[in-house]
């Protein structure tokens, strides 16, 4: 984004250097263990959704439709992101980006234990998959603005040209917190019997939570301030209402940003959480083959997240998405091929050329969304488009592909739908205004 802002009231608010590499480096890290964190608290719901929510919170329901309800419970913590990322864009504006963060992981802390803690309909009745609900509205509310700020944290710190770079640190903390879980109900589901698993092993991932939240505060609470919002409070140049702002300034960008997300969202959701319902009931593949699967193809994405995140900084930030939003619209249907052979080297090749593509459309993520705003509305716009997209792409997909499975008997029909909400984003991407040029990159005002 350009250094001047028409609309900026007061003053430019430059990064031409970024901080002392050691510091960026340390927020870099600082910021992929933060995300990791709070997407393990996040991922282990999806994953406990796929496998034993149905059994434990609507064991009236039969398999199928105990399936779709869980699924539903899972989309609601989404649908509560983009009032979490208009709170914590508002106060990250306000008050600064490190706050908040702190803020966000005691809050995805708190709901991710009184999950693990929470007793099931057949203890305390329909109380239980009502505060299921409320539990998974407060970890939304903390997604809503975790991202935000990890990722202006990194991208505010980093030197011009290796802003996709760094900013691939908090990106990271998707597919990590996402292995972390599944290996965390593996090991679970292995030392633990079958009635076991299902009376009390399933709580165990959530209840370590309180351990990683410790962990991360520690971590959090040691880096510094953005520099950027440090300049924006040194200069008193601080909006007051960030979001107004934003969205009298910016409605092109926050509407092409949403829909840009809504791909890689909706596919990201049906690859961790509607794979396992898929392969373990419909396939009859082995659970334990299914969490190796998608653990195999989250270690493909996050390499494909700082590939693409690097490659942007080397040809600019669209091209690096036009790529992958393209393989998103292709793959689909052989994606879907492969997995019904139910044969391992084909399910893992299914995967690891889906999340090759979903790590290509956002790994630049950070970087794109922090250079389309400027830095006084930044942490409301980066985070409102964020959960906006994940409100449209990804929180009802599992439910979406369930139900597609089940109405239709055939995995085509979800195929049909990736294909159709990659086609989407892959619009609205072409419409976006390049960020990045690598021969002069853009100073982040």
């Amino acid at each position: 984004m350009a250094s001047t802002d028409p609309h900026a009231g007061g003053g430019s608010v430059a990064d031409t250097t970024g901080s002392a590499p050691q510091q960026v480096r340390r927020v870099a890290v600082t910021s992929a263990i933060g995300t990791t964190i709070e997407w393990y608290d996040f991922f282990i719901y999806a994953t406990a959704a796929a496998l034993v929510f149905n059994s434990q919170f609507f064991s009236t329901l039969s398999a199928a439709s105990g399936t779709l309800a869980a699924f539903a419970t899972l989309g609601v913590g989404l649908v509560a992101r983009p009032l979490g990322g208009v709170v914590w864009g508002h106060f990250g504006d306000l008050v600064g980006r490190k706050r908040m963060l702190v803020a966000s992981l005691l809050l995805m802390g708190f709901a991710t234990v009184g999950v693990g803690l929470l007793p099931t309909y057949a203890q305390i009745g329909v109380a239980a998959p009502v505060l299921l609900v409320v539990l998974r509205l407060l970890q939304g509310l903390s997604a809503g603005g975790e991202w935000g700020g990890a990722a202006l944290m990194s991208v505010e710190h980093a030197p011009p040209d290796r802003r996709g770079r760094y900013g691939s640190f908090p990106q990271v903390g998707v597919p990590a917190g996402l292995i972390l879980a599944q290996l965390v109900f593996l090991a679970v589901s292995n030392l633990t019997t079958p009635e076991q698993f299902a009376a009390w092993g399933w709580r165990i991932p959530f209840l370590l939570s309180i351990l990683l939240v410790v962990v991360g505060l520690v971590i959090r609470l040691r880096v510094e301030e953005s520099p950027v919002f440090a300049m924006l409070r040194e200069n008193r140049t601080r909006s007051r209402a960030p979001i107004v702002e934003v969205f009298a300034h910016r409605p092109r960008e926050l509407v092409l940003a949403s829909l840009s997300f809504i791909a890689n969202n909706a596919i990201g959701y049906i690859f961790l959480a509607y794979l396992l319902s898929y392969g373990t009931q419909v396939l009859k593949v082995p659970r334990n083959i299914m969490i190796v699967v998608v653990v195999i193809g989250s270690v493909s994405w996050l390499a494909s997240i700082v590939g693409g995140a690097i490659w942007s900084d080397r040809v600019g930030r669209k091209r690096a998405y036009l790529v992958g939003s393209v393989l998103l619209v292709l793959w689909p249907v052989p994606f879907f091929l492969l997995l019904d052979t139910t044969a391992f080297p084909a399910m893992v090749v299914a995967v690891v050329v889906l999340t090759a593509a979903l790590g290509l459309s956002y790994g630049p993520q950070s970087a794109l969304f922090a250079e389309m705003f400027e830095a006084r509305y930044r942490y409301s716009g980066a985070s409102f488009s964020y959960a906006v997209g994940a409100v449209l792409g990804g929180g009802f997909a599992p439910l979406i592909a369930t139900a597609l499975q089940q109405g239709y008997g055939t995995s085509t029909a979800v195929a049909v739908y990736m294909v159709v909400v990659a086609v989407i984003s892959l619009v609205a991407i072409v419409f976006i205004r390049e960020t990045h040029r690598p021969d002069a990159p853009a100073r982040l005002s």
